[in-house]
């Protein structure tokens, strides 16, 4: 693995970078303060995206996104993730991978739309209850001759009020597995306006402000067959096959913050002067700023040999486990440090530093917990020797 960066990485980390700082930066007060992004604002900045070259540019250049390697997405992804999630998330879109699943004429419906920014996806699996047990849905899906008919509850899904359409995910049947029944999984593509289909707002979220959540509830929605992503029952092996690499995505848009917290501290503990002399020149601070570079440099590390591997083929589950626990992990660190550093001021919203700790709890959680990925990661290791 080369660790320096060709030429093309050096332009793509800066304009990105420079998008952010000049585009992104100066609204974040507005929906921090807010809770709500205009959609004439998203238009606006969408637009600019587009003409950056920055707009979907996580998808294949086939289908007219950037075509980047691995690497190079996710170095992408870390600048973007200095921004407020809702600006860089919703005004420069990264449309879900799975739509490259989709059938030619589900990929003119619903990918096209989406690279061209006229519309937005969004995924619906957590239900109420469920949490990180797909398998344990409990929405249904049955089928009625050609049809199928959707029935359930899907909670915490993200955007959904201004998505078009859902990537919705539901208990079809059930097989018979070692530790008894469990569940087949279908994915469905799911319009707006569909007879059946509901989105109600969600619930206020800590992290994130601007960045929504949905209630997705299904009432003897009637679908075609034709609205299936993938076959019949196998939508757990869709989600597995084309979602892996989103636990890098959340893993290097944790870098970006952290590395923007690390950044505030650095130049607050030069700056800062008690007793006569920089903060940053007693050991107290000095040994914090020293321990949050050495741990972003190991996350980083981790997030790019992932990235890395899962080019060449050889990416594991555990890979992008580790590289998701430690980022997010070492984001919450860094924030809680950067802020015990700047001392009452760090809690104020005169800098972004309040933002990223409180931005910070939620990705812990979604993506698959730290609990999960540990699970991941030990059962690979158990696995080794039998275990």
């Amino acid at each position: 693995m080369n660790f320096g960066l060709t030429d093309e990485q050096r332009l793509i980390v800066e304009t990105t970078r420079a998008f952010v700082e000049n585009e992104l930066y100066p609204h974040e007060a507005e929906v921090e303060r807010t809770g709500h992004l205009r959609l004439d604002l998203i238009k606006e900045l969408q637009a600019k995206a587009i003409e950056a070259g920055l707009y979907a540019a996580n998808m294949p250049a086939e289908v007219g996104g950037a075509g980047l390697d691995t690497l190079s997405w996710l170095l992408y992804e870390k600048e973007l993730g200095r921004a407020n999630y809702a600006l860089h998330w919703t005004c420069v879109a990264r449309p879900s991978n799975i739509l490259l699943a989709g059938t030619p004429e589900q990929k003119e419906k619903y990918l096209y739309p989406c690279i061209r920014g006229e519309t937005w996806d969004c995924l619906a699996m957590t239900e109420p209850g469920a949490g990180s047990d797909l398998r344990g849905m409990k929405a249904t899906a049955r089928q009625d001759g050609d049809d199928w008919i959707l029935n359930g509850t899907k909670h915490f899904i993200s955007h959904a009020d201004i998505a078009g359409f859902a990537i919705v995910f539901m208990a079809s049947g059930e097989e018979d597995s070692p530790r008894g029944k469990r569940k087949k999984i279908t994915a469905f593509f799911v319009d707006k306006g569909t007879s059946g289909f509901t989105v109600r707002d969600g619930y206020r979220n800590v992290s994130h402000r601007g960045y929504t959540n949905a209630i997705l509830e299904f009432d003897d929605c009637r679908l075609p067959k034709e609205q299936i992503l993938g076959e019949v029952h196998k939508g757990f092996e869709v989600a597995n096959s084309w979602l892996g690499a989103t636990r890098l995505q959340v893993a290097s848009t944790c870098l970006g913050r952290a590395e923007r917290a690390l950044q505030h501290a650095i130049e607050y503990a030069a700056s800062r002067e008690q007793f006569g002399q920089q903060i940053g020149k007693f050991q107290g601070v000095s040994f914090k700023l020293a321990d949050m570079a050495t741990e972003l440099k190991a996350a980083e590390l981790l997030t790019r040999e992932a990235g890395w591997k899962y080019d060449q083929g050889t990416v594991t589950d555990e890979d992008m486990a580790m590289a998701k626990l430690k980022a997010t992990e070492v984001l919450a660190f860094i924030a809680d440090e950067a802020i015990q550093i700047h001392g009452g001021m760090g809690l104020m919203d005169d800098l972004p530093l309040e933002r990223i700790w409180r931005d910070a709890r939620v990705e812990r959680i979604w993506e698959g917990t730290s609990e999960i990925q540990r699970h991941i990661i030990s059962r690979a290791l158990l696995r080794a020797v039998g275990g």
